[in-house]
């Protein structure tokens, strides 16, 4: 990974490239806690802001159930230790296929990543939105596929779920930890 020299405006569009079409969850907190899934959780429960005051990608449609009385929407409510039995570890090079993946559709994808034109493109905005965690950044992920590797080719087949972490027919997610933050970014299929 590259060191961290991606500024917000670089930051923001990359994001927005990749994730704008789909239904995802994208969002960044501080290390607050010596365990990291702490914070995770604080970033899906929506109780910090982003340390840099940088963007977040939710989709609106579940506001209403956030606001009445359900934070970690479309999220169950976990504890560190649910995340961390369900999450595996994976490297920075497996992040940043991951990340790219969750652009594209869950079913029915008629241009997968690994067969667009503009794949090159895809992948670098992947790096760019994980460039902000830096080179020493610890990746964990709740695919299937790495269950048995820490290196799975995320862009060779369709997008896959893994373990869940929500109501919804399947979710697969990716978290990026730093010194200093977390970033959380989870893309479901609400079919």
């Amino acid at each position: 990974m590259p060191t961290r020299s991606t500024d917000a405006a670089t930051w923001e569009a990359a994001l927005l490239r990749l994730l704008e079409d789909v239904y995802t969850f994208a969002r960044c907190g501080p290390r607050l806690h010596e365990d990291w899934a702490e914070d995770v959780r604080a970033v899906m429960e929506r109780s910090v802001a982003d340390p840099r005051g940088w963007s977040v990608m939710e989709w609106q449609i579940d506001k209403a159930v956030r606001e009445s009385g359900y934070p970690f929407h479309p999220f169950h409510a976990l504890t560190a230790e649910d995340l961390r039995a369900g999450l595996k570890s994976i490297t920075a090079g497996a992040a940043v296929e991951l990340l790219a993946s969750l652009a594209q559709e869950w079913f029915f994808e008629s241009n997968p990543v690994r067969l667009r034109e503009d794949r090159d493109m895809v992948l670098a905005d992947a790096r760019i939105v994980l460039d902000r965690f830096g080179p020493d950044a610890a990746f964990w992920t709740s695919s299937d596929l790495a269950r048995t590797c820490d290196a799975p080719d995320f862009l060779a087949r369709d997008l896959e779920g893994g373990h869940p972490f929500t109501g919804y027919m399947m979710d697969l997610g990716l978290i990026a930890v730093s010194a200093d933050e977390v970033g959380v970014f989870w893309s479901f299929n609400a079919l």
